[in-house]
């Protein structure tokens, strides 16, 4: 079975909710999960397996708590050649073009790091998704399949 550490970045509380779940439906699968609490460049180096769950704020910026982490993974290049990494975006689409915009810079860059992306990025609109685990959990189960 795999370990998956998850990496959120949240505004409001949202993802970290939303990672409370997908961490108990990890568990319940058979895969250890793990919230990352301190977001370190060493705990992404670190993880076995890694899981961004990120809402989008401003003109689809990087959460506060998440972006220290996203600048220095930009700026110190480590690379996530055979790590699993996965990406839900929250997002909402009457932004516009900044809808999820958080996630899909996530996501460029886990790609720049040559991560192997086992299913792509997820884009959860609040206007359809009140709770965005019905969104996320279908996704999720295909996800954990490459495990």
């Amino acid at each position: 079975m795999a370990s998956i550490t998850l990496f959120v970045g949240s505004v409001f509380g949202n993802a970290e909710n939303l990672a409370v779940e997908v961490k108990n439906d990890i568990e319940q699968q058979g895969h250890t999960a793990t919230i990352a609490e301190v977001l370190t460049l060493q705990q992404v180096q670190s993880a076995e397996n890694l899981l961004f769950i990120s809402s989008t704020t401003g003109q689809g910026d990087i959460p506060d708590n998440l972006l220290p982490l996203i600048l220095q993974m930009q700026s110190q290049f480590p690379m996530l050649t055979g790590k699993k990494v996965g990406v839900i975006a929250l997002g909402d689409s009457s932004y516009g073009d900044t809808f999820c915009g958080a996630g899909r810079q996530i996501d460029a860059l886990i790609q720049e790091l040559n991560a192997t992306v086992a299913e792509p990025r997820l884009d959860v609109d609040a206007c359809e998704h009140f709770e965005p685990y019905e969104a996320v959990s279908p996704w999720l189960q295909k996800w954990l399949q490459h495990f």
